[in-house]
């Protein structure tokens, strides 16, 4: 109740505020009389506005438009003839003046946060002349606040992350909410913080939106994300003010706060005496809770009989402690070894210091497994030397291997078949007495490389070797023979190339290669050669740019030498071809024949010219016949005559599929047969007059000279077109047995007709006499 009341009476103060706080100016009207040199009398006037600061509320829904002010100048008696003239922002859509009164009406809803004054421009005119009274007076209409917004955060949702175990007030992010109300007027705008979700373990300032954390010791392991809400509410927090709200998502970032832990107090592990060093005996891990660095783990043995046999390594990914073999075991020496293993936290946090100790401690117990282990050279590698040419049997030396297992088995030896393929040598199964079976050619092969496998004589044999030692006999050489492509534009400095070699002999690990350029290009100014004493060797660009059109192959002569004994070195030749690029070094060409275009045209540019030159080749050919065909003679031959398809169908004979029983060539034109050849006329330049003997011929019983006269003047008529219709179709051939059935050669009156011949002619014409008989029937009824 409270609250409409305090509405209804800020509307009343809002709409008569203008009439009580307005500051009101009267100038009077005063007349002041001099007299002329003349003794005319002067008057001089001075006028005045009456006006006020006008104040108008926003969001105002009334019925009727919202009286704002009135204006009323001096000069206005009452009498209406001053009119009263509004100009400025707003003024005849927003804003209406009586022009009588001078009474302001809003007739629009006004919302301050769009625009929170009005400027406007006032006159006093004379209504009949419209001529100025006053001078304009220029006023302002501002439209005064109400709570219409509520508080908005524009930055949320919120993403914050503390710490976790930290300390109760420990601050965590900022939240900000703005309100669009008048901040200067009333409390529209004031607003006030609350949490609405997340208590106990956060709160927040209600002046500042600062939220802190509020209960001590969160722990990540426990809970890492929590979910916050805050309100923003205008009006100070009181009741009927607006709100917003906004989510925050907190994490906890973890700390170093826990310990490694093992999860067992003795690990037990087993290695074989035939182990090598180096391999793995067994895994064991401390586990961390905490994350990335503050869960890191470094293992490390503190003490125990197995120091100097064992070694322990960390597994960077799964954070394990890896038991290694460090020396070999001998199950018959020792077979048991204890290790005490010590796991820490490299990164201890100086808060939580007081928490440790950040380590823990665990037995590996390691047990030694026998293992039948293969015969023992006493060396592992021989070398005897033998005089050519000496006998077969001659003694080359004594291989020894010994089995170190508690059996002591004998041990019986062989020389593998695939390192002495020609069978130089023989060896005594039981002693290891090397011999030669046949005498020896030095200059033929001057060494050789045998191995020798001993084996122990019992149920489950095992078996070791050993190799007479090879000698560096052979040259070291690129291990592949590729083509280098290097672009013209390419930039100073740049990789083209990495080689590396290869050696016939057997070397294994121990074999190694040294590069370098050869003497006569070391002092070369396109390529540069870096030995990377890995066996390889990297290959530079130290010019800028090369020109095919100049040289387009490089020969790079490389010397490599090899650590054998004696150490071999041999020259290899590098070839380096220079090719086309686009801008991103992509090779484009590599070939010669671009050479030829100096213009440098591009594939495209050949095709488009080869193309127009076939197209040009074309129009010539096709030009040529046509030329050709307008020079034919003006004769019509037999395989050109136009009649040929119709004069087929005109068949006497055997009917229309009948083709073969008559010439075909006579019937196109017997005339041709006799030796004459009509003209193929062509149309006249000069138009010739009829001559005076062409002139129609009378009713005369003598059609045949009728049809040779008209033929005669067609072909000797040059203003006629060929092939006139009388001339194709008049003429029906010679020698027909049945004679012409034309009734241009029939005689015109019906008593010389006569068609009983007609039935006489077979079924294939008995259509025809059945119809003419069927006439002279009806005739002769008549």
């Amino acid at each position: 109740l409270f609250m409409y009341s305090f509405i209804f009476l800020f509307v009343l103060r809002s709409l008569f505020w203008p009439r009580e706080r307005g500051h009101r100016r009267h100038l009077s009207l005063h007349r002041h009389r001099e007299r002329g040199k003349e003794g005319q009398v002067l008057h001089r006037s001075k006028r005045g506005w009456v006006w006020n600061q006008f104040f108008v509320i926003e969001e105002y829904t009334g019925p009727d438009p919202v009286l704002v002010g009135r204006l009323h100048s001096d000069v206005d008696s009452g009498n209406g003839n001053i009119k009263y003239i509004l100009s400025g922002e707003g003024a005849g859509t927003i804003f209406v003046i009586d022009d009588k009164t001078g009474n302001i009406h809003a007739t629009k809803t006004l919302d301050r946060e769009e625009q929170a004054q009005y400027t406007l421009t006032a006159q006093a005119v004379a209504r009949d002349t419209n001529k100025p009274l006053e001078p304009p007076s220029e006023f302002i209409v501002k439209v005064q606040d109400i709570n219409d917004n509520p508080p908005e955060f524009l930055h949320g949702p919120y993403y914050a992350r503390v710490a976790e175990m930290s300390n109760v007030g420990t601050s965590v992010i900022k939240v900000t909410a703005t309100d669009a109300d008048d901040p200067t007027y009333g409390n529209s705008a004031r607003l006030v913080y609350s949490i609405l979700q997340g208590q106990p373990y956060f709160s927040v300032e209600p002046q500042t939106g600062i939220i802190r954390t509020a209960l001590p010791n969160m722990d990540r392991e426990a809970r890492q994300e929590y979910d916050v809400v805050i309100q923003a509410k205008d009006m100070g927090g009181h009741m009927g003010g607006l709100s917003g709200t906004t989510q925050v998502k907190i994490t906890l970032t973890d700390v170093n706060d826990n310990p490694p832990k093992f999860a067992q107090g003795v690990y037990a592990m087993a290695v074989s005496e035939d182990k090598v060093p180096g391999e793995e005996v067994g895994r064991l891990k401390a586990r961390d809770p905490d994350l990335a660095e503050n869960g890191l783990v470094d293992y490390r043995i503190l003490e125990g009989d197995g120091m100097n046999f064992f070694e322990i390594t960390k597994d960077s990914e799964t954070q394990e402690a890896v038991v290694k073999l460090k020396k070999p075991v001998d199950f018959e020496t020792k077979r048991s070894y204890t290790l005490k293993v010590e796991a820490s936290n490299p990164h201890v946090d100086p808060r939580f210091a007081t928490w440790g100790p950040y380590k823990d401690t665990t037995i590996v117990k390691i047990s030694v497994e026998d293992a039948d282990e293969p015969p023992t050279f006493m060396a592992p590698s021989y070398n005897f030397e033998v005089e050519e040419n000496a006998p077969a049997g001659t003694l080359v030396g004594r291989v020894h291997a010994k089995d170190t297992d508690i059996m002591n088995n004998p041990v019986r030896y062989m020389i593998p078949r695939y390192t002495d393929l020609e069978e130089f040598f023989t060896i005594n199964t039981e002693d290891g007495i090397i011999k030669t079976t046949r005498p020896l050619d030095r200059e033929a092969q001057s060494w050789h490389n045998i191995s020798v496998s001993a084996a122990e004589i019992a149920n489950n044999p095992n078996s070791s070797s050993s190799v007479i030692k090879d000698v560096n006999d052979n040259a070291p050489e690129f291990a592949t023979q590729n083509e280098v492509l290097v672009c013209e534009n390419v930039s100073p400095g740049k990789l083209i190339e990495t080689v590396s070699a290869t050696d016939k002999d057997e070397m294994a690990h121990r074999q190694h290669f040294h590069f370098r350029l050869a003497p006569e290009v070391a002092n070369n100014h396109s390529f540069s050669l870096k030995d990377n004493r890995d066996s390889t060797a990297s290959i530079f660009v130290i010019r800028k740019g090369f020109s095919r059109l100049s040289q387009d192959v490089y020969h790079l002569p490389i010397e490599i030498n090899d650590n054998g004994v004696p150490p071999l070195s041999s020259t290899n030749t590098l070839i380096i071809r220079v090719c086309s690029c686009d801008s991103k070094d992509t090779i484009l060409s590599c070939n010669v024949e671009p050479f030829i275009l100096s213009a440098g045209l591009s594939t495209g540019a050949l095709i488009a010219i080869l193309a127009c030159i076939v197209i040009l080749l074309a129009i010539v050919v096709l030009f040529v016949a046509l030329r050709r065909q307008k020079k034919e003679p003006l004769i019509v031959f037999e395989e050109e005559d136009i009649r040929e398809n119709i004069i087929t169908y005109d068949d006497e004979g055997g009917g229309e599929e009948d083709t073969e029983a008559f010439d075909i060539a006579t019937l196109q034109n017997p005339d041709g047969a006799n030796g004459f050849l009509p003209r193929k006329d062509i149309k006249p330049e000069l138009q010739y007059p009829m001559r005076p003997g062409l002139r129609p011929i009378g009713n005369s019983v003598d059609v045949d000279d009728f049809i040779k006269t008209r033929i005669s003047d067609a072909d000797n008529d040059p203003t006629a077109p060929p092939y006139d219709s009388i001339q194709i179709y008049g003429y029906e051939g010679r020698g027909s047995i049945a004679g012409s059935l034309s009734s241009l050669e029939s005689v015109t009156t019906d008593s010389d007709l006569d068609y009983d011949y007609l039935q006489s002619w077979g079924p294939r014409f008995k259509k025809l006499a059945d119809l003419y008989g069927t006439k002279d029937s009806a005739d002769d009824n008549s």
